[in-house]
């Protein structure tokens, strides 16, 4: 069992040291400045019940610094005043701005329905998806509208992470996420994508359409980010990259619900086992095995099995690597003050993915006050 251990430990810090080399190397693009003849984008932006936050959104792009584009909210049968806040923005709003209302009828899927009948409508060249509860910068689309022309990339995905970091809790997941969008970020420049986020994704309408969008992957609830991405890099295996810039940084609302926060991540855990190709299978078990490992070290320790060093060892192989990652994500999200947040996360993280990871293996969650399967 040492040996064991010791080799996943071994093999998982070199992974984590690859990745953040990879993380160094990802070229930032050069400043947008004023484009000429940039690519028409169109907005795409599913809604269940956000008014307490949709009109924000909808500020932040009126106020963007690139001219050729639309929005589209499409509205899943919200039962707030989601689609009144989107009409009375309507008469401001200096760029098209949409409002469709989709039937309420059964679903496994709301949100890749609401984006594929937007895509449906859409006049853009480009689709950037983005989430109801999320805040953008001025240049957030001037930003992707440059890396696109600079890379010829089907794909972008953009950086996100919390607007605030207040409270312990609000770090920890701050640190978690931050996590996620590096190691995606990272196995894009490798050639290897895993991860993306659909609070901020980019894509060619053409490719979507190429590709038959969400077909095959439209009876899960999740995947309209990372499913999506697996069938455009198929296709286009140059074609997906991450867009490091800090005018792209897309910023959504820590969860302040732990019962929100566990149905989140059981539905995102969940997708693993859609996946068509090999190595996100394979990434997606050996973390999984990774974090099991300091769990049973401990274990093994307490029980007299192991002795002491071997505890260390395996914590350290797994701590050390990862911290540095994660400070170089973190300071680039421009949440340095959650760094001192690293080492109680990494004491807690082991446990939260043993738990997910075992909870993904049930069926059906809730998601924006629906059952899903």
């Amino acid at each position: 069992m040492t040996i064991v251990l010791l080799t996943i430990s071994v093999l998982y810090a070199l992974l984590t040291l690859l990745l953040w080399q990879s993380w160094l190397r990802i070229p930032a693009p050069k400043p947008a400045g004023l484009l000429a003849g940039g690519p028409s984008i169109t907005v795409v932006i599913p809604v269940r019940n956000e008014a307490a936050n949709i009109g924000a959104l909808l500020s932040d792009l009126a106020r963007q610094t690139y001219a050729s584009f639309e929005v589209i909210v499409a509205d899943d049968s919200s039962t707030d005043d989601t689609r009144l806040l989107v009409r009375e923005a309507m008469f401001a709003f200096p760029q098209p701005l949409h409002l469709l209302s989709l039937a309420d009828e059964p679903t496994t899927s709301p949100k890749k329905r609401a984006i594929s009948q937007s895509i449906g409508q859409a006049r853009g060249d480009l689709i950037i998806t983005t989430d109801g509860d999320c805040r953008v910068g001025p240049d957030w689309l001037a930003t992707f509208a440059a890396a696109y022309q600079q890379t010829g990339a089907k794909l972008l995905s953009g950086p996100v992470t919390f607007t605030a970091d207040q409270t312990m809790t609000d770090r920890l997941q701050t640190v978690e996420f931050a996590s996620l969008i590096g190691s995606g970020a990272a196995t894009m420049a490798l050639g290897r994508p895993t991860m993306c986020n659909g609070a901020n994704l980019c894509y060619e309408k053409r490719v979507f359409t190429e590709v038959d969008g969400f077909a095959g992957v439209d009876h899960l609830a999740s995947g309209d980010d990372e499913l999506l991405m697996h069938k455009i890099a198929r296709r286009y295996p140059d074609g997906v990259r991450f867009l490091k810039a800090k005018a792209a940084i897309v910023q959504t609302q820590p969860h302040r619900s732990w019962r929100a926060f566990y149905q989140q991540r059981r539905r995102w855990a969940s997708k693993w086992r859609a996946y068509e190709s090999y190595g996100p299978t394979v990434l997606a078990v050996f973390i999984f095995l990774s974090n099991l490992a300091p769990v049973l070290a401990l274990l093994g320790w307490l029980s007299g099995f192991l002795n002491v060093s071997v505890l260390l060892g395996v914590v350290l192989l797994k701590a050390l690597p990862e911290f540095l990652f994660l400070r170089e994500v973190l300071v680039f999200l421009q949440k340095k003050s959650s760094v001192r947040s690293i080492p109680i996360t990494q004491v807690l993280y082991p446990f939260y993915v043993v738990f997910f990871g075992l909870a993904a293996q049930g069926k059906g969650f809730r998601w924006k006050g629906r059952r899903l399967e």
